[in-house]
């Protein structure tokens, strides 16, 4: 059996283990793949794996011996599932691998916006808490999050882990879902508009799907406050990035906490150079543990294929 692994490299820069892949046949694992090396590299392949490249209809009908594909991600919106369906090739995903790293960098940009760690370090390593005459200074507005509301659209097991760290921090919930519960003492289930009016902190958790596809527009910005903060851990594509910039630039919202974005890596700094915007280079999922859980599962996938029982089948 041939397995290719067409990009690698952000799910295993060395630190973690192809090998047990040699189990199964002969594989071949490149860091990262140009969209027109994806048919060399694949051709005679059996098992094709991958994390970001993309297996649409004009590349797999190319690729007649494909009988499997397995994503290095919980997202499938890379492949084409339904010509994979046609051709009863199975895909399957990795499912909640990331809920918990997520979640950690969601409350990351919350705590960073609420005490300003960043510009108080940056402060102090300049010197000026050397040259104070008081033993406390403040560098930028301080913020106690107890209290406080978090909006959060999307409640799958991110939203809920989010929700969750909030409660620890005694801040109140307002969740926009289309599968809303009971409300709680702390949570209360809204539409998008109430949640945007009354939130000091927006935070998406949805996935990528035409109804979300730039939900986040001027409209969207114009509903908050002007003192709450935008952070998106999901989908690039779920952000108008004009109307985001607008927004930053002209103070509508207080400022943004983004880890995805639509071109990644970012063809332009409209977003990446602005004072008010925090932005990482996509590595919500990428702590060694959250990795290793994804190397777990993906082995899983492979070997229930093989035996003939495929499991996490998004197809």
């Amino acid at each position: 059996m041939k397995i290719i692994i067409l990009d690698g490299y952000t799910v295993n820069p060395g630190d973690l283990s192809w090998d047990w892949l040699g189990e199964y046949g002969e594989y071949t694992v490149y860091d990262r793949t140009e969209k027109a090396d994806i048919l060399s590299r694949c051709e005679g392949a059996d098992i094709v794996i991958t994390n970001k490249t993309p297996l649409g209809k004009d590349i797999l009908e190319k690729l007649p011996d494909v009988k499997f594909i397995d994503l290095l991600s919980t997202g499938y919106n890379i492949t084409d599932i339904y010509y994979a369906r046609e051709r009863n090739i199975p895909v399957s995903n990795v499912p909640a691998y990331s809920t918990n790293s997520v979640a950690q960098l969601t409350f990351a940009f919350i705590l960073q916006f609420a005490s300003r760690i960043k510009e108080h370090s940056t402060s102090t390593r300049n010197g000026d808490w050397q040259n104070c005459k008081h033993f406390c200074y403040m560098a930028a507005p301080l913020t106690e999050l107890s209290g406080k509301n978090l909006g959060i659209i999307g409640y799958g097991s991110i939203g809920k882990a989010v929700a969750k760290i909030a409660k620890a921090f005694n801040m109140k919930v307002l969740v926009n879902t289309n599968h809303p519960g009971e409300d709680t003492e702390n949570i209360k289930f809204c539409d998008v508009d109430i949640l945007l009016e009354n939130s000091d902190f927006v935070s998406l958790h949805c996935p990528l799907t035409d109804k979300t596809e730039k939900m986040a527009n001027e409209e969207f910005f114009s509903k908050m406050k002007n003192t709450a903060y935008f952070i998106n851990t999901s989908r690039g594509a779920t952000v108008d990035e004009d109307a985001l910039k607008n927004a930053l630039k002209n103070n509508i919202i207080a400022g943004a906490g983004l880890d995805v974005l639509l071109n990644e890596p970012p063809v332009d700094d409209k977003i990446t150079s602005l004072e008010n915007a925090i932005v990482t280079p996509h590595i919500a999922w990428a702590a060694k543990e959250t990795r290793a859980r994804l190397m777990e599962v993906t082995k899983q996938n492979i070997k229930a294929f093989v035996d003939g029982k495929p499991i996490n089948v998004v197809n």
